[in-house]
């Protein structure tokens, strides 16, 4: 089987998203994925996810073709592009390339310290040799020679710099760290950035044959670009959330070419204004969270990041996705990914404007 995809499309996904990253697309970026629009041979392999990442038993060119079996059923429209996401080795990652321990025996992936210590016994720093790094490592290389760039291999998730640290320290022994030893917070949240920033260059350095870059949120970029975040935020106060953690963001935003915000929970608006304020943030996504009113309930939202200049990531259902850009009256700075089993509902999708 052939992944249904050819270089042209490629290179009109990769100039439309371009557009779309600097506010410039005429109209919404809209990813499209039909699931079992193509028959596929039997495959044996099962597709990578956090339920199987810490198998290692299937060779790393078997993962491959797993994957290319699950790709080569799927039908590309609007802005998509055929993808590998390697969430699969759970969100936060950079902590168990650092150390900490990888469990998904729930089938999803969790990270845990591999010891309890004090703030300031924590030193965090990448290692390059760790048994996942070298996994993902090697099923990029089986991907490259057999893609050869026609399918883009995202970035792990690597997560926020305080949600490692939280993966380290605990999530309350950590906020109580921020009254009683935040000039240690603060010293751990570099060694984390910098280790953040060994593990990117690292694997990129592997996935440079393929040109372009993407990671979990489903975005393609020429450039450098990343996901940042700080879900740890939803806990704290402004003041706090500007002495920890805004920094930390900057740095990311000016070192990285194209940048998303990941907005997770109500807990987090507290900090919008703060995050707009990044003069080179790209976009945000706002995720609103399980239990929450859809996303077309929250145009104030989205208006205020529009407001900002910043671009827009919709999450939710198709057709929460079409109210809300109804609503915007086709706003051209909107992103959306969606598996459509419905032709029709597919033509709505990427005709929405």
């Amino acid at each position: 089987m052939a992944v249904h995809f050819d270089a042209e499309r490629m290179e009109k996904a990769v100039r439309n998203h371009a557009m779309w990253w600097k506010g410039e697309l005429d109209r919404p970026l809209m990813k499209v994925v039909i699931p079992d629009a193509y028959a596929a041979d039997v495959c044996n392999v099962p597709v990578l996810s956090q339920k199987n990442c810490t198998d290692f038993s299937f060779s790393p060119e078997q993962v491959i073709d797993g994957l290319d079996n699950w790709l080569s059923r799927q039908e590309y429209l609007g802005d998509a592009f055929p993808m590998v996401n390697f969430d699969a080795f759970g969100p936060g990652v950079l902590a168990a390339f650092c150390g900490a321990r990888l469990d998904n025996s729930s089938g999803g992936v969790w990270f845990f310290p591999k010891e309890e210590l004090e703030i300031e016994d924590i030193h965090v720093r990448y290692d390059p040799q760790n048994a996942y790094v070298q996994r993902i490592k090697a099923i990029y290389r089986a991907g490259l020679e057999k893609w050869n760039g026609s399918v883009i291999m995202g970035l792990p998730d690597l997560g926020g710099v305080m949600d490692v640290a939280a993966t380290f320290r605990g999530s309350e022994n950590l906020l109580m760290d921020l009254y009683d030893c935040p000039e240690e917070v603060i010293r751990l949240n570099a060694e984390i950035q910098q280790a953040w920033y060994e593990a990117y260059e690292d694997f990129m350095q592997v996935l440079k044959p393929q040109k372009y870059n993407t990671n979990w949120a489903g975005l393609l970029s020429e450039e450098p670009s990343y996901v940042i975040q700080c879900d740890f935020s939803y806990m704290i106060g402004n003041p706090m959330f500007r002495e920890f953690v805004l920094e930390t963001l900057r740095t990311d935003t000016q070192k990285l070419h194209n940048t998303i915000y990941h907005l997770d929970g109500i807990g987090e608006l507290n900090h919008l204004e703060d995050i707009l304020a990044l003069e080179d943030l790209n976009a945000v996504q706002w995720v609103f969270g399980d239990g929450k009113p859809p996303a077309e309930c929250w145009l104030d939202v989205y208006r205020r990041i529009l407001a900002a200049g910043k671009q827009i990531q919709i999450t939710g259902t198709p057709e929460s996705y079409l109210k809300v850009i109804a609503e915007l009256h086709g706003s051209p700075y909107a992103s959306h990914w969606v598996a459509a089993k419905g032709a029709e509902l597919a033509r709505r999708l990427v005709s929405a404007r």
